[in-house]
């Protein structure tokens, strides 16, 4: 326990100086360039009406999506890297490299906001999911170790990523966008674990009743939890702009979190307690309905707020009652609308979006290696050293450890995505960290495979692995991970 604080004291002291000093500092002396908006082909009339257009665009994006599948099930990739590879091969990165006139005829200009609307529908549902996930009570009684060893690797993380904004600020930054908010942003990119991509793997891999899969659950959902946080401060202050109009918008964020978990919640739960009958029809569709309209209020309450609408989704799932057949219920209904139609149009928008083609210089690989390289040094050398030197893992199982966290998948999309879309970051960085995202997600299950010696088989079951000792939710000392 000593060797925790000891740790993450140290942690604060160190990188938590070295931001404050690049941020305190400023920008470089250079101002960020004017890069101009890539330029729009030359689309030819598209004759489809826009209801066939949607759904020809949902069934080539299923379709990809189920095609792409196949081929990578044999590889133990999880379905996101499969979902975000299909996006990018329908954009102008594969398809629209070999067949120009796709975009204009596929994907035309004037289609984009409706696929815009639905795919920020089905992220909002999915966060919803994550943050029904989380359980603020495992948080709770694993606080001491998971908290220093999550909030030692997002400050090492944190630094890491700040120190590179330094570098790439003039030439990266959108137009017009200060060094804090771009440094910030950059922060959070590097610090981001996947939490809903994590769970799936440690499910898939028979970690989930490991120590070390329960430790590395419990790290991640911290990670979630103070990297929506800390994006919820960066947007205030790239949307507000003064100081002051951002700390108007922080006030009114705790607010919200203040009334979703004294009021809201406690509601919900009175009214389940003393009204609900999970075997009648009727009360089991009020439920749902009643889910539904808090997630896209809470979320029209955070976009409204001046943060984005994804944070009061989350939040919705974090404050549901903790009920499992009740939870279980929400979540599958959620996400089979989420994951299995609203979903994939936001991936059909990262690779409309995603221009590796645009990548053309010798030196833009160069810092797409860098980037990468920083990443992987932040969330997994960092994990690896921070449960190794608290005193909770062995140098195999910190190393596990590290892989795991390393994932960063569909939560790191998203992240840029707004980022993107806030005018944070330009297009090449945009695609420079897409990649980065996919080549960490796509490292995890090798490594998990390395470290456990469990694979995964092509039909989807897996070899037999000894049971692993629980975990005493009293305590704070993590029993060792035995390996089958």
């Amino acid at each position: 326990m000593k060797r925790s604080v000891l740790l993450y004291a140290f942690t604060l002291l160190v990188f938590g100086s070295g931001m404050a000093a690049i941020l305190w500092f400023g920008s470089p002396a250079t101002e960020p360039l004017s890069v101009p908006a890539p330029i729009a082909p030359d689309h030819t009339k598209n004759t489809w009406t826009k209801l066939p257009l949607l759904l020809l665009q949902l069934s080539l994006i299923i379709g990809f999506i189920k095609i792409f599948s196949a081929l990578f099930r044999r590889f133990g990739q999880p379905r996101v890297v499969v979902e975000i590879l299909a996006g990018i091969v329908l954009g102008p990165s594969i398809l629209g490299y070999f067949w120009p006139a796709s975009t204009a005829f596929l994907f035309p200009e004037n289609s984009l906001p409706t696929l815009e609307m639905f795919s920020q529908l089905g992220l909002i549902l999915f966060m919803f999911v994550v943050g029904l996930h989380v359980d603020i009570n495992s948080v709770r009684q694993r606080a001491n170790v998971a908290i220093s060893i999550s909030h030692t690797v997002i400050i090492f993380s944190f630094f890491l990523g700040v120190s590179s904004a330094w570098f790439l600020y003039p030439r990266f930054a959108g137009p017009s966008i200060e060094f804090l908010p771009f440094a910030l942003f950059m922060g959070i990119a590097m610090s981001i674990t996947a939490f809903p991509v994590l769970a799936r793997i440690i499910s898939e891999r028979q970690l989930k009743d490991s120590p070390i899969g329960v430790l590395a659950l419990t790290v991640a959902a911290i990670d979630d939890i103070t990297a929506w946080c800390l994006l919820a401060l960066v947007v205030a202050i790239a949307k507000s702009g003064p100081l002051t109009d951002a700390l108007i918008t922080l006030s009114l964020t705790i607010a919200h979190i203040g009334l979703m978990f004294y009021v809201v919640r406690p509601g919900i739960n009175y009214w389940l307690q003393r009204n609900f009958n999970a075997s009648s029809t009727d009360q089991d569709r009020t439920w749902m309905t009643m889910t539904i309209l808090l997630i896209f209020l809470s979320a029209l309450t955070t976009e409204l707020i001046g943060i984005h609408a994804l944070f009061g989704a989350f939040l919705a799932g974090v404050i549901m009652p903790k009920m499992p057949q009740l939870r279980q219920r929400a979540a599958e209904r959620v996400e089979y609308v989420s994951e299995l139609v609203l979903l994939p149009l936001f991936f059909a928008l990262v690779g409309l979006r995603t221009r590796f083609d645009g990548l053309t210089s010798a030196d833009l690989w160069w810092i797409c290696a860098w980037i990468t390289l920083v990443a992987i040094t932040g969330k997994m050398v960092g994990g690896a050293l921070a449960a190794r030197l608290s005193g909770h893992a062995t140098w195999r199982e910190a190393w596990l450890l590290g892989a795991l966290l390393n994932t960063r998948g569909l939560m790191e999309i998203i992240i840029l995505t707004i980022g993107y879309e806030l005018g944070i970051l330009s297009t090449d960085i945009f695609t420079i960290l897409v990649l980065m995202a996919l080549i960490t997600t796509v490292m995890t299950g090798p490594l998990v495979t390395l470290f456990t010696g469990r694979r995964q088989q092509v039909t989807g079951t897996f070899t037999p692995a000894a049971a692993a000792p629980s975990v005493s939710v009293a305590s704070d000392k993590v029993p060792p991970f035995r390996n089958p």
